[in-house]
């Protein structure tokens, strides 16, 4: 099972920390010791002091495939859950600054709390979906995935011509703005 994670997928979350809009999805991957589930406790890491939370759909990929066109996209995933993508802002900023990979900043453990997955045909339309994170009764974040850049079918699509997709890996589909 693996984590793969878009970046940059939410037009004000890239103004909000002054990132350039790519032309293709921006994707890094978490390890399973990301995971958190069942509401499990997050602890904050002592090497960071500037955790970000970002709230973001996932899809659970429900079979295997490799170059998935993205008319067929549709079939190899039946779940949707939400999940928090955690930051270490700081440590994150140090390694774009010297153009290293954001491993460190993304996989920390327990930086991938997920929720239970759902059908997504409890939903009417994927591509119209709003979500948001409260904390303490305040709204930090919220959004649409009719703002997504990517879509998750397309997604899906990109991601498979690099990764084989294997039944229980999950795509973080990336987050909008009010990320802190």
């Amino acid at each position: 099972m693996k984590i793969i994670a878009v970046g940059r997928n939410y037009a004000e979350h890239i103004r909000e920390l002054n990132n350039e809009q790519p032309d293709d999805p921006v994707i890094f991957t978490k390890p399973e010791t990301a995971i958190l589930r069942n509401n499990e406790p997050f602890f904050y890491p002592d090497f960071s002091t500037d955790i970000h939370h970002e709230v973001e759909i996932l899809v659970r990929i429900s079979r295997t495939g490799k170059y998935i066109d993205e008319t067929f996209a549709h079939k190899y995933y039946d779940e949707i859950g939400i999940g928090i993508d955690f930051t270490a802002r700081d440590i994150q900023a140090k390694l774009k600054e010297k153009r290293l990979p954001w491993d460190l900043a993304k996989g920390f453990n327990g930086s991938a709390p997920m929720s239970a997955f759902v059908p997504k045909t409890d939903f009417a339309d994927l591509q119209n979906l709003s979500f948001r994170l409260d904390v303490n009764g305040d709204t930090r974040q919220q959004g649409n995935t009719a703002l997504m850049l990517f879509k998750i079918d397309y997604l899906i699509a990109f991601v498979s011509r690099y990764f084989l997709l294997q039944q229980g890996d999950v795509l973080f589909t990336g987050t909008p703005a009010g990320v802190g």
